[in-house]
């Protein structure tokens, strides 16, 4: 049953006594205090409702019986006002518990979370629990999400200061929820830095930012706060209360958990070797002992270079291998892998010739041997595959689990498998049978169903048989949402977003655990943001559906914040959620809006703040670091020096929202004439060409470039693009190599590396042809589809070879990307024109 704000204040206002009012909560939109939910577990909601008469408030509760709406409860209410009412579960997982805000005063609330019991409607918070202003969350802690709501309390104090709690009910009572401080105070530093910087004479906000960065686990940057909190005459609260939380704080920072993600961030800088990636060091930006433009601690020298993790190591590529460095650039694990995985649980995976294998964070390997596939360590288990044991006619390869310590905790006998989550996993014997099991492997109970999905919530998506529609069972596989939908996502916070569209079109909703829509279908798409948040997907285009959406921000109970103007959202994390209307990229709160104090940055990518006064920023495909006023912290060059007078210039071209080149212009040359005709070519190879800039274009293009060789006068260009039709399984990849003599502006040719009538032609396809029948690399390659190369092949060259290579799908399979052959010179040297000013461009 679902039903519309209308619809529930007409039920209502039948229910009321004469002369009686439902009363008006004014934040954070104004709305009728009226909310339906599932209080009794029952699987039908009741409708709460707050209203006034005769100056006292009564707090109502609805139940559908036999067609009609009849009263269940009448409580009596306190205060003035209601600040707050919404359900949630609070006490179990199996039903929402009931949440007022009753208005004491003109900044304070009591909080009472009612429960339904035999007795009737019992409030479990305790009488002096006030409030200010809450948010309830279920947040995720140490193992994730549990299914149950955090609450936190923003408690006035003086000025613009609150004190904030969270607190949650566990075994019985209201306990302090410490394992989500690093999740929520994010936001509350956020908060408190605004303050600081409009009032920087208040010791209560620099102590009250010292307590949030404290809790958020921002230690450095706490440090620093509680230092100048105590560095005012009178100090507040107290100078021995400030004395305390710095002891606490350098406590902490002498253990194993300091978030030290703050201190280095990964940058990126063009060089003649190509892109290179080093860390520069942000910490302090706004406390005004560092330089605005960062300051490099890591020099780039790498290829790649991935954030560091709260264990203060941070996965990088060097020469085309993965290791593991830690913060003053010492590696911890040797750049020996082909990639690493981040670390989850204190263990990551890493793949080299001989497959998956887990490594600790001290770069021990923990495995017995290599698999086939690992994936990352959930819940203490890693979930495995492994072919060992196929035979031919025999059984097929089969998934288990490994666990921290790399054993095989159960052994590999599953069709397929998903990860662990609060201790159990869900399985495939076989068709037709999934099963529950512990982290044992004990089976917890069978589904005899055709598709059984993971864990959410208590529920799992299933499919009776195949084709079918799709429902929910519990855990122990009883129906409780009975199939009648073409796609089912897991639950998640007491929510789940199905599609009740046929033929493989989109009408999108999000259902509760009764199967009730609280967002009726109708959507192209709808994201779960997180925190209570959706973003409600409508299509750019109703005849063309696959080419994308524009969303809009919602509440969990359906009611639109926002207009559908953002092309891409992230997730909520801290109440901040990057969005990109395409042409600008902004940090959204809680309302949909952006946030205030922070910046719009030109173009379309994500935000995310990684320190109290920084913010990276991948925009447009670019990396970038700005502070919360907009000012660049960092950015990438766009200008290679290269041997005076010559350097490359990086253009940007964007005419529309989907389409961006980054093209490459070549200056230096002593004729203009050239260096203007060059560029031009460079232009087109780029494929900066005229495009509509208010078209909806339906397909995106995104184009590069990179210098991947340069010795003496010659200058290599790699230009690479990719072109995605919306819909289309995947997109086409291009990439052309500029070979440029600086000297002269020309662009070679492979005919023009050889000498005159040398059959270079055959001479290469023979080679090539002998890589492909004797080298195992290139077993991958189509049998009897290559033909020789062409006159003008494909190619590249380094200091010592000459490189050919094919498109994708011309020899080869979309996934062997650009197959590429490398000869020698020394081995073709009789028919190198070694005379030739290509030669000499490089060899003078």
């Amino acid at each position: 049953m679902s039903m519309s704000e209308p619809l529930l204040t007409q039920i209502v206002k039948q229910q009321l006594p004469a002369g009686a009012k439902v009363v008006t909560i004014l934040k954070p939109v104004e709305h009728p205090a009226i909310y339906a939910a599932d209080l009794t577990g029952d699987g039908m909601p009741e409708i709460a409702a707050v209203y006034k008469l005769d100056g006292e408030l009564t707090l109502l509760i609805l139940k559908f019986v036999q067609g009609q709406w009849t009263k269940m409860s009448v409580t009596k209410g306190l205060g003035y006002n209601a600040t707050l009412l919404t359900a949630a579960p609070v006490t179990s997982t199996a039903r929402s518990n009931l949440i007022v805000g009753w208005q004491l005063g003109s900044i304070w609330s009591k909080l009472a979370v009612y429960e339904w019991t035999e007795a009737g409607l019992t409030d479990v918070a305790p009488a002096d629990l006030y409030f200010s202003h809450a948010e309830i969350i279920d947040m995720p802690g140490q193992h994730g999400r549990d299914g149950k709501v955090e609450i936190a309390l923003w408690t006035h104090d003086t000025g613009e200061a609150y004190r904030v709690d969270i607190i949650r009910w566990q075994n019985g009572k209201w306990v302090p929820a410490t394992d989500v401080y690093m999740y929520y105070f994010p936001k509350v530093v956020q908060y408190y830095e605004q303050l600081t910087q409009h009032y920087p004479d208040y010791t209560f906000y620099w102590y009250y930012l010292a307590d949030a960065q404290y809790r958020a686990g921002l230690l450095p940057a706490a440090q620093i706060s509680v230092q100048k909190a105590l560095s005012f005459n009178e100090p507040y609260p107290s100078r021995e209360a400030l004395l305390e939380l710095e002891k606490q704080i350098k406590q902490s920072m002498g253990g194993s958990h300091v978030r030290e993600t703050t201190w280095l961030f990964p940058i990126s800088v063009r060089t003649i070797q190509g892109t290179r990636w080093g860390y520069m060091d942000a910490q302090g930006t706004r406390w005004g002992y560092m330089d605005a433009q960062g300051r490099i601690r890591l020099e780039p020298v790498l290829d790649d270079a991935r954030d560091f993790q709260a264990n203060g190591l941070a996965v990088v590529v060097k020469d085309g291998k993965a290791g593991v460095i830690n913060l003053n650039g010492q590696y911890v694990v040797q750049p020996v892998y082909d990639s690493i995985n981040s670390f989850e649980e204190d263990r990551a995976i890493v793949i080299d010739a001989q497959g998956f294998k887990m490594i600790d964070e001290q770069g021990h390997v923990l495995t017995k041997r290599a698999y086939p596939f690992i994936a990352n360590m959930k819940d203490g288990r890693a979930l495995f595959y492994d072919t060992s044991g196929a035979q031919a006619g025999g059984d097929v390869s089969r998934y288990g689990y490994l666990d921290a310590a790399g054993n095989e905790v159960i052994r590999a006998q599953f069709v397929s498998a998903y990860d662990f989550s609060d201790g159990k996993a869900v399985v495939q014997i076989k068709d037709n049978e999934f099963a529950l099991i512990d982290r044992n492997g004990n089976r917890l109970a069978t589904y005899p169903y055709a598709y059984v999905g993971p864990l959410g919530d208590g529920l799992l998506a299933f499919q009776k048989e195949t084709p079918g529609k799709y429902g929910y069972i519990d855990e122990r596989g009883q129906v409780r949402i009975e199939p009648k939908f073409t796609t089912a996502l897991p639950f998640n916070g007491g929510h789940a977003i199905v599609n009740t569209a046929e033929d493989y079109k989109s009408i999108y909703g999000v259902i509760n655990k009764q199967g009730a829509f609280v967002i009726q279908p109708g959507y192209n798409d709808i994201r779960d943001l997180g925190e209570q948040r959706f973003a409600l997907g409508q299509a750019i285009d109703p005849e063309q559906p696959f080419i994308g959406s524009l969303y809009a921000i919602a509440d969990v109970n359906g009611r639109r914040l926002t207009e559908f103007i953002y092309r891409d959202v992230g997730d909520y994390k801290g109440g901040l959620a990057s969005a990109s209307d395409g042409r600008q990229t902004v940090l959204l709160d809680l309302s949909g809006r952006p946030a205030s104090g922070y910046p719009r940055v030109e173009g379309s990518g994500t935000l995310e703040v990684v320190a109290p006064d920084l913010i990276k920023a991948n925009v447009d495909q670019r990396l970038l670091y700005v502070s919360r006023a907009g000012q660049i912290i960092w950015r990438q060059n766009t200008i290679v020096p290269l041997q005076p007078p010559y350097r490359v210039r990086e253009e940007k071209y964007k005419p529309n929202i989907d389409y961006l080149v980054y093209y490459p212009q070549v200056e230096g040359l002593t004729d203009q004439a050239a260096q203007l005709a060059l560029n031009l070519k460079l232009r087109n190879l780029s494929q900066v060409k005229p495009i509509p800039p208010d078209q909806k274009l339906d397909y995106s293009y995104t184009g590069d470039f990179d210098i991947t060789f340069y010795q003496q006068q010659l200058l290599q260009l790699q230009l690479t693009g990719y072109n995605y039709p919306f819909g289309a399984a995947h997109g086409m990849p291009t990439m052309i190599y500029a070979i440029i003599n600086l000297s002269s502006g020309q662009l070679y040719e492979l005919k023009d590396l050889f000498k005159p009538n040398s059959d270079y032609v055959k001479v290469l396809s023979q080679i090539v042809g002998d890589q492909i029948k004797n080298d195992p690399q290139y077993s991958y390659v189509f049998p009897d589809t290559y033909e020789g190369i062409s006159p003008n092949q494909p190619f590249f060259v380094t200091a010592d070879a000459l490189h050919l290579y094919f498109n994708p799908y011309e020899i080869a399979p979309y996934a062997a990307g650009f197959p590429t052959f490398t000869i020698p010179f020394v081995q073709i040297r009789d028919i190198i024109n070694t005379e030739g000013s290509f030669w000499k461009a490089f060899h003078m």
